[in-house]
């Protein structure tokens, strides 16, 4: 199983908060908040494509257990630090582990970093 943290692409015309709020919701059926920015990474993978992400921070608001997730999306799996560092090896991409340490680093931006 591959690790990762929700993710997509934007749609035409849509945010980038936007775009969070409905990736997590469509991934985890999680109905999320972003409340601030732990940073922007970019990542080439060698010999292929540069992947730009933005991680952010906020809460969840509410769950919708009938909600089915993407066909690409297993399951939603929360893990402990812990838990994390132990499944290392399965992540899709060093920017996850990344965005973690940044968290936990306390790293934060305010949303008013972006514009449209």
């Amino acid at each position: 199983m591959t690790l990762n943290q929700p993710a997509g692409h934007l749609e035409n015309n849509e945010s980038l908060i936007d775009a969070v709020i409905r990736e997590t919701q469509e991934e985890t059926a999680w109905q999320f908040e972003p409340r601030e920015i732990v940073g922007i990474y970019r990542w080439q993978v060698p010999q292929g494509d540069t992947y730009i992400r933005y991680c952010f921070s906020g809460d969840l608001i509410q769950h919708d257990e009938h909600q089915a997730l993407d066909p690409d999306i297993h399951q939603a799996l929360w893990l402990s630090q812990a838990e994390f560092k132990a499944r290392h090896a399965d992540i899709r991409s060093p920017l996850v582990a990344d965005c973690l340490t940044d968290y936990l680093a306390g790293q934060r931006y305010p949303l008013s970093l972006l514009h449209n």
